[in-house]
């Protein structure tokens, strides 16, 4: 966690050194969308194991997003806000960073023995929905899919989602020889380290005040509202306790997934928006998943 705000932190002071380091964002984000984050749904996807009792974590992520949606189309229309900020918007609140936030934070407040529904909970949950949910929402709030056969032709395109496929596929047949796992884990753990450093080449203290009211709606939902209506479903439908239980809440609860901020400023929804969310809210969750750890007891 100190890692990824130092990497922040590098970006920040590197574009204020070297202006033009903001032309290095671009590339940086193509690589993580494009090379490293396949490599890690590569990696991840083959020891995949839908286990008996663990169906509530990934439900959990599926509705955050879900729910990130419906809200941010309500409050866009209410609010009079542009296409491209509900879009950017339902991007950055509704998936979580479940991998290199959430999975950390879970084992250092619940210890080792939370990590597989937490490792469920990232790859049937927010790996699978960003992945198509995801890009069917960033292709409709952009425009660049006008028809149902453009958008599953641009689900099928993107990277990760064929690396998902290709991951199962491997999986299948016993997963990947130890050569090959290790040279995808290494392109892989570049991703949230690159991505933060891009975060903090385009962080400007002005876009705050810029969109305060957007940021704020977005992180109430994923830092707030989004854990809360966990907590009530699971209650509701009787499964409010136990490790299931605690590992939906604190995956729902964590900060923006990196990824899905990165997809937003290349499908041109908000960018400046998308960013600052992301930046404010991983900041933020080092205090707010605490809490929330605290409130579970």
């Amino acid at each position: 966690m100190i890692l990824l705000a130092v990497c922040m932190a590098l970006g920040a002071i590197t574009v204020r050194v070297r202006p033009d380091a903001a032309g290095w964002v671009p590339g940086l984000n193509g690589f993580v969308l494009n090379i490293a984050f396949p490599a890690l749904v590569l990696e991840l996807i083959p020891k995949l194991h839908l286990e008996h009792g663990l169906w509530f974590p990934v439900m959990a992520m599926w509705g955050t997003a879900l729910g990130a949606l419906a809200l941010m189309v309500l409050l866009g229309r209410w609010l009079g806000w542009q296409r491209g900020t509900v879009g950017a918007l339902a991007l950055v609140a509704g998936f979580g960073n479940t991998s290199f936030t959430g999975i950390p934070l879970i084992e250092a407040l619940r210890g080792k023995s939370h990590l597989g529904a937490a490792v469920l909970a990232d790859q049937a949950g927010s790996f699978l929905a960003l992945a198509t949910l995801g890009v069917f929402t960033a292709s409709w709030f952009a425009g660049t899919a006008t028809s149902a056969r453009e958008v599953l032709l641009r689900v099928a395109k993107f990277p990760p989602f064929i690396a998902m496929l290709a991951g199962f596929a491997v999986g299948a047949l016993g997963g990947w020889p130890p050569l090959a796992e290790d040279v995808l884990h290494r392109i892989g753990v570049a991703l949230s380290p690159m991505a933060l450093f891009a975060v903090g080449l385009q962080f400007k203290p002005s876009d705050l005040a810029v969109h305060l009211k957007p940021m704020t709606a977005g992180l109430a939902w994923k830092l707030g509202l989004a854990p809360l209506l966990v907590v009530l479903t699971g209650r509701v439908l009787g499964v409010g306790s136990g490790t299931p239980y605690e590992v939906a809440v604190l995956q729902a609860a964590t900060a923006p997934m990196i990824s899905a901020g990165i997809l937003a400023q290349q499908s041109g929804l908000a960018p400046a928006l998308a960013n600052t969310v992301v930046g404010v809210g991983i900041l933020l969750s080092l205090a707010t998943v605490p809490l929330w750890n605290l409130l579970l007891g």
